[in-house]
């Protein structure tokens, strides 16, 4: 009733700012939409409130407690392996301590590709992780993949598009249910993975040859390539003895990954490429999911939603202290105008990933291109 209400009040502020004389088309377009927004945002409260409402009326000690794993290979002090642990805790204080979740962070279970396996297999019930390693089990989550394709928008349309009402967002739920995994959220706030390097990077010239570190992803093998680096993948453990021995060049990763793992000491150079969106998801074994009791479904996506809402505030206060804790560190930040990213947009190697990314999503790059446009 009261969704319903919203709309109805927005419509008739629309129509009331239309029929009213002296306004101009503009301004009464304009005053519309702020109406509609606000029935919008009012509707999205008054929905957030009602779970939250309905999830203090279940009572959890009703049930059968439960308990779930959930692993991360972030380093510690990383917004990933932070953001499963406030997960832990938010379940565990919504349902009385009634659902638990056992977090094993910092690689102690494997790295990504490992602890993914473990979950489909359902050895393990949770994994934290960015998106790159998931590309390989779900070939949609290839769309994270197109070169700087989130730089220009803010974390909220990003947000919106990835965990709201979207093509994009149902397509990506599809996709996770059939490897048999169920998406519990997407993690971000407009923040970036950046380059740090041994050498200088001031242009796109600088990058030839440029022995780089990359995840087990081809498309970001296919981006480096591109512009003229040669991209070598590297378990996380030994990218830092790497570094320091001059096996190569540079790694790419977020500035809170980079001052976790020290690379400070082994790195003179962080360069602002923003080529890849810092994005963490949460998924969970579907079957394992199906088989939770609705009210632990409905408290385990409300400790999420909240976790997301909490951390979200952080992320940008997050990079912009591990920016300057490497530039106090010593590292040389670079950071890049407009010109530098058309000229990256206009190699053709880039062009044809695109391309070939949105033939291998059927369609879902360029979903996601038009939906954070709009």
């Amino acid at each position: 009733m009261k969704k319903k209400l919203a709309w109805v009040l927005a419509l008739a502020m629309a129509a009331s700012l239309t029929a009213c004389g002296g306004s101009s088309t503009t301004s009464t377009t304009a005053a519309a939409e702020e109406a509609t927004e606000a029935a919008v945002e009012t509707e999205a409260a008054e929905e957030e409130a009602a779970e939250t409402e309905a999830a203090e009326a279940v009572d959890y000690s009703a049930l059968d407690p439960v308990t779930l794993s959930l692993a991360d290979s972030a380093a510690k002090g990383a917004a990933g392996s932070e953001f499963d642990s406030l997960i832990a805790e938010k379940v565990s204080e919504i349902t009385g301590g009634q659902l638990t979740i056992d977090t094993y962070l910092n690689g102690e279970l494997g790295n990504d590709v490992d602890l993914i396996r473990q979950m489909t297999a359902g050895d393990l019930d949770m994994v934290g992780c960015q998106i790159a390693p998931l590309v390989s089990f779900i070939p949609e989550l290839a769309i994270f993949d197109l070169p700087m394709v989130f730089a220009k928008y803010d974390g909220d349309t990003i947000h919106n598009v990835l965990n709201g009402d979207t093509e994009t967002a149902a397509a990506l739920s599809e996709a996770y249910n059939a490897q048999g995994l169920q998406i519990l959220g997407f993690l971000q706030n407009a923040t970036y993975r950046l380059t740090t390097s041994n050498v200088d990077l001031p242009d796109l010239a600088s990058f030839q040859g440029l022995q780089i570190r990359t995840m087990e992803n081809s498309n970001h093998m296919a981006f480096w390539t591109a512009i003229g680096a040669e991209p070598t993948p590297l378990a996380w453990a030994e990218v830092y003895f790497a570094l320091q021995s001059g096996t190569i060049d540079a790694e790419e990763n977020a500035a809170d990954t980079v001052v976790g793992a020290n690379l400070q000491e082994v790195q003179s150079t962080l360069a602002c490429t923003n080529h890849i969106l810092y994005c963490n998801q949460i998924s969970i074994n579907k079957d394992v999911y199906d088989a939770l009791d609705p009210a632990y479904q409905a408290a385990l996506n409300q400790a999420v939603d909240e976790a997301m809402a909490e951390m979200r505030t952080e992320l940008v206060e997050i990079d912009s202290s591990n920016k300057a804790i490497l530039e106090e560190a010593g590292m040389n930040i670079i950071e890049y105008d407009d010109a530098f990213f058309d000229e990256v947009l206009a190699i053709q190697g880039v062009q044809d990933l695109y391309a070939d990314i949105d033939e291998a999503t059927n369609g879902l790059a360029s979903t996601l291109q038009a939906e954070l446009a709009q």
